[in-house]
């Protein structure tokens, strides 16, 4: 019989979401014990909805637990790095919402209080994964792409003022960043998930659409450390809602679904260059099998990881990755320079991306 992880979720708002797509589909694996959240009455309402019994105000309180073996963190970015060195400090596993962090001088923190805890912390990337995006993914591990050449990836959706209207967004102190952060970071890190890592960066963001501190566009070019070019463009005014990567190799274009939210769920374009290369990937996509969307997967990839040792699927390795990109297109559009990664403790924006000012 498998071993089931027993949960606290703090924050109800994003927590409702990973209940939905995450620990329901996945009842075998994971029991979500407690909820936690200074909302009493979204508290109930969430309690009520899942059949949930332990709930509580107080984060502390949760910790304090000792049925629970994961706590997961669906709170405002600000509080993020407070609470997730708490779970660890604790002993506790640790799923953590995006932007882990505000800074790479945070995450190096979080990370070395990893390494020193016995629980393993996995940031959430959920837009990895998909039935369309696995099939891509195992078509590139296959060695069928052959050498990369370019991409683009656009995020473009639409956020207006009752979107802001909730105090702690498009603000740099709660929300940490604007477009760049709280939205296109999936996408991008879907496009480096296939694609690889990142060698040079040349950005600029603008807030043009909104009454906000924080950017709502952004382009950036970047060069891949396989030499591939990529471009990068962002926005919330758009009046359509898309997520669309294309990526273009030597023997292959892929081009992802371009449903805004759900871009991995599904079937890719796979356009393969001659009728050789398309039986090849026939052949590496035979026997199939289905891969759901976003926190189903992922948290049935961190059940196994924490259950048996293996690698999480997530790592805080990736999500230092993804913040390097967030930190260089910063400090270029502020600078005007071209970034190299990757950025260590010397780098300008190493303790936080926001202006000065």
């Amino acid at each position: 019989m498998t071993a089931k992880l027993r949960v606290g979720i703090v924050g109800c708002g994003a927590g409702r979401t990973h209940l939905v797509e995450g620990y329901v589909p996945n009842a075998e694996l994971f029991e979500v014990v407690a909820l936690c959240d200074l909302n009493e009455e979204r508290l109930a309402a969430v309690g009520d909805e899942f059949g949930i019994a332990g709930r509580t105000t107080s984060f502390e309180a949760l910790l304090a637990m000792p049925e629970i073996d994961v706590i997961d963190i669906c709170t405002p970015p600000g509080l993020h790095l407070e609470q997730s060195l708490a779970a660890l400090a604790a002993g506790k596993h640790v799923v953590c919402e995006k932007p882990l962090v505000g800074s790479l001088a945070e995450i190096d923190v979080i990370m070395a209080a990893e390494a020193r805890s016995a629980g393993r912390l996995m940031p959430v990337f959920q837009y990895r994964y998909g039935n369309g995006v696995a099939k891509a993914k195992a078509v590139i591990d296959a060695g069928l792409a052959g050498k990369a050449y370019a991409g683009t990836v656009e995020t473009f959706w639409r956020r207006g003022p009752d979107y802001y209207a909730v105090p702690w967004r498009g603000k740099w102190k709660t929300e940490l960043g604007g477009v760049l952060m709280a939205h296109a970071i999936h996408p991008h890190d879907m496009m480096t998930y296939l694609m690889g890592p990142v060698d040079r960066v040349f950005g600029r963001v603008d807030t043009r659409v909104n009454d906000i501190e924080v950017e709502d566009c952004l382009s950036a070019s970047l060069r891949m450390q396989n030499g591939a070019l990529v471009s990068l463009t962002a926005t919330l005014g758009s009046a359509d809602q898309l997520t669309r990567i294309r990526l273009a190799f030597e023997n292959l274009t892929l081009e992802s679904d371009h449903a805004p939210y759900r871009p991995g769920e599904a079937d890719w374009q796979i356009i393969a260059k001659t009728p050789e290369i398309g039986a090849q990937i026939d052949a590496v996509l035979a026997d199939w099998e289905f891969v759901p969307s976003r926190h189903t997967t992922q948290l049935r990839l961190f059940h196994q990881a924490i259950t048996t040792g293996a690698p999480l699927p997530v790592t805080t390795a990736d999500a230092r990755q993804a913040l390097e990109l967030v930190t260089a297109i910063y400090h270029s559009s502020e600078t005007g320079a071209d970034i190299a990664l990757p950025l260590d403790a010397g780098h300008p924006k190493y303790s936080g991306w926001a202006p000065a000012a």
